[in-house]
């Protein structure tokens, strides 16, 4: 199969996904929420060692792909603003908002800087005394602990010039919005595996009891992947709809509570606009109020100017796993990763960058061999 002889424990593969055979009886629709399972479904194509009657679809599971383009439009005003900082992890460098991208903005003399953690940006505030230093804090609940502790430190340092322009956003509030959606047709969930580190699962249970849907938190590895398929759908033949922990190795039940108790301090739920999807309510993180000075909107007076995605990007239908990204009529063509129309094109999680990494056809470009070399 596709790309599975690079995987050390193809057999296993291979043994699992006749499991998956034996055991199905009837068409299964299930999701992964997590866009690197995405790139590892579509790299190792697990899709294709399953069964006809197991359809994958791919879920809202990648920070970037989801941050909305009004959001991306405030990062490029702050960034264009002199004396400013603006600091990000680099996935966010190349996705448009209405106006160009991060790196157009550098390109014009924006001081953007790429950062590994958010603490890099609480030093060049202590550096730069008299410059305004912006992080872009995007993510799950997986990077709101960093954030909520560079938080911490820039008010124990009494630091003035320090800001975030959050686009924090929860993960079973959206799961939720999908089961809601009279297009759904989602049985089963592969639930996010580094997100359930942090937050634990215990939230999912009642997801599952109220929507009768197996959830199931899993690793990325392509044995992780098939183990939670398989569980998935042995649940769905059972007529069990539970939350089971495939990521044991990593997971436990109530997550880490240090985590948590830090995400607590520095930040409330709050609604939040998702790419694609609108706004869900209490599907986001915002600063709480004692902490209120280092929110860039806040501190900078942003509004909302209600940009929308590009009219020929079907982003937010690829994100819901109502369409896939072949289906989208400018994929490859007017969207590419060089010229993306939208940011699952260009992150690194992104569904469609993952597609067209590894399942663009010969006639759309180099061999298969030759898009992996030219993408590493």
């Amino acid at each position: 199969m596709r790309f599975l002889e690079e995987y050390r424990d193809r057999r296993w593969a291979q043994r699992y996904a006749r499991l998956i055979a034996r055991t199905v009886t009837r068409p299964w629709t299930l999701m992964e929420v997590c866009g690197g399972q995405t790139h590892a479904i579509v790299r190792f194509g697990i899709d294709e060692l399953l069964p006809d009657e197991i359809t994958l679809v791919h879920g809202p599971g990648c920070p970037v792909c989801v941050t909305p383009v009004e959001i991306l439009d405030k990062a490029l005003y702050l960034a264009a603003q002199p004396g400013v900082i603006f600091c990000s992890f680099g996935d966010m460098l190349r996705v448009p908002g209405s106006q160009g991208d991060l790196l157009r903005v550098k390109a014009q003399g924006a001081d953007v800087r790429i950062v590994y953690s958010p603490l890099d940006a609480v030093r060049l505030a202590q550096r730069y005394p008299d410059r305004e230093v912006v992080f872009f804090a995007v993510g799950f609940e997986t990077t709101a602990p960093a954030n909520a502790l560079a938080v911490r430190q820039a008010h124990a340092l009494g630091l003035k010039n320090f800001s975030l322009l959050v686009a924090h956003v929860l993960v079973p509030p959206a799961m939720e919005a999908i089961l809601r959606s009279p297009a759904n047709r989602v049985q089963g969930f592969l639930a996010a595996g580094h997100v359930c580190t942090v937050m634990g699962y215990e939230e999912y249970r009642p997801l599952a009891r109220r929507y009768r849907v197996p959830i199931v938190v899993t690793g990325f590895e392509p044995l992780d992947l098939l183990q939670g398929i398989y569980l998935c759908v042995r649940q769905l033949e059972e007529e069990r709809f539970e939350v089971e922990n495939q990521y044991a190795r990593s997971v436990r039940p109530k997550g880490n509570r240090e985590a948590q108790r830090l995400i607590r301090e520095v930040f409330e739920v709050v609604p939040r606009k998702w790419r694609g999807m609108g706004e869900l309510p209490r599907s986001g993180l915002g600063l709480r109020a004692p902490y209120r000075q280092y929110d860039a909107e806040h501190k900078f007076a942003l509004y909302s100017s209600g940009s929308d995605e590009p009219e020929d990007c079907i982003a937010g239908l690829v994100l819901q796993g109502i369409k896939k990204p072949p289906d989208c009529p400018a994929f490859g063509t007017r969207c590419t990763p060089e010229h993306p129309l939208g940011a699952p094109m260009v992150s690194s999680e992104g569904a469609c960058a993952a597609y067209y990494r590894y399942r663009r056809r010969p006639s759309e470009g180099h061999g298969r061999r030759e898009e992996v070399s030219a993408s590493e």
